[in-house]
């Protein structure tokens, strides 16, 4: 099938030399009904867009998805961490997009994110000042985003932890730029970070449940002080390049780990199949953050 591949990125050339290989390309068109919409669908522009959506699926026997070709970029980019295949982050990402937040603009957003973060520092804030933090009035989706970080349900959550979540979406292949803003957000005022800040930045930089850092944390932390600085861990990650592999997951991997870094699906050799049948029970309903 040279037709339905992606003409983006490394491939185009050879599916291209695919196509041009073959005597001829034949293509199927079935017109379906006209659909009517309804009076409720007529003032719901969303709701007529998923049922013709769910109507055109079932003509095709394919699954429903509300994963985009991004999310299939953000789930196999080429970051240094390479995010687990049960990473909530897939899930953060949509809900991001369904705010409305635009990714020409993310990048500009991420910035703004941050600032306001830095001076909220260590206060955890509820779902009232989050909606004034992100100005975005109260709604399901925003709702959604607040439970995902929410973990101890508590009804608070820590504000960098969104906005480390929010870097790795913008950028999900410049992993060393997403731990400088992290550090820039966890560390003390002698810019130094503790074991368990770092623990809680590569769980929200991987959107996993647990993860033991104390290996990666005694390597970087050569003179054993109990605290790293940025430029310790960047000093160690230029030596180390595949220090995730070295020191993160080749300890950890397995079921319960919560670290599974196998790669997902990809029938067509670029994206990947996010499809309730060909991904088991990964795509569970809407998850904590650390969950």
């Amino acid at each position: 099938d040279t037709i339905t591949w992606t003409w983006q990125g490394p491939g185009a050339f050879e599916i291209l030399w695919l196509t041009l290989c073959q005597f001829h390309n034949s293509v199927e068109i079935e017109f379906l009904p006209v659909y009517i919409p309804s009076e409720e669908e007529r003032k719901n522009p969303v709701l007529y867009a998923n049922n013709v959506r769910r109507v055109m699926a079932e003509a095709l026997g394919v699954s429903v998805t509300d994963y985009t070709f991004e999310d299939c970029q953000l789930a196999l980019a080429e970051g240094q961490l390479r995010l687990p295949s049960d990473t909530c982050l897939l899930e953060f990402a949509k809900l991001v997009r369904s705010l409305g937040l635009k990714p020409e603009t993310l990048e500009d957003d991420l910035d703004k994110y941050a600032a306001s973060a830095m001076k909220i520092k260590k206060e955890k804030v509820d779902l009232k000042e989050f909606s004034a933090y992100l100005e975005f009035p109260v709604s399901h989706t925003l709702e959604s985003m607040f439970a995902l970080f929410d973990e101890n349900e508590d009804g608070v959550i820590d504000i960098r932890e969104f906005v480390i979540a929010l870097s790795v979406v913008c950028k999900p292949s410049k992993t060393l730029e997403t731990i400088q803003l992290a550090f820039q957000l966890y560390q003390s005022e002698g810019g130094t970070v503790t074991e368990e800040d770092l623990a809680c930045i590569l769980k929200t930089a991987m959107g996993v449940s647990q993860i033991d850092v104390t290996h990666l944390f005694r390597a970087v932390d050569e003179e054993e002080k109990g605290k790293i600085t940025y430029d310790d861990f960047y000093t160690f990650a230029v030596l180390h390049p595949h220090f995730a592999e070295d020191y993160l997951y080749a300890d950890q991997m397995g079921a319960e780990s919560g670290l599974e870094t196998s790669p997902l699906s990809a029938p067509n050799g670029i994206c990947t199949d996010f499809s309730p049948d060909n991904n088991g029970d990964r795509r569970k309903p809407l998850q904590k953050k650390l969950n």
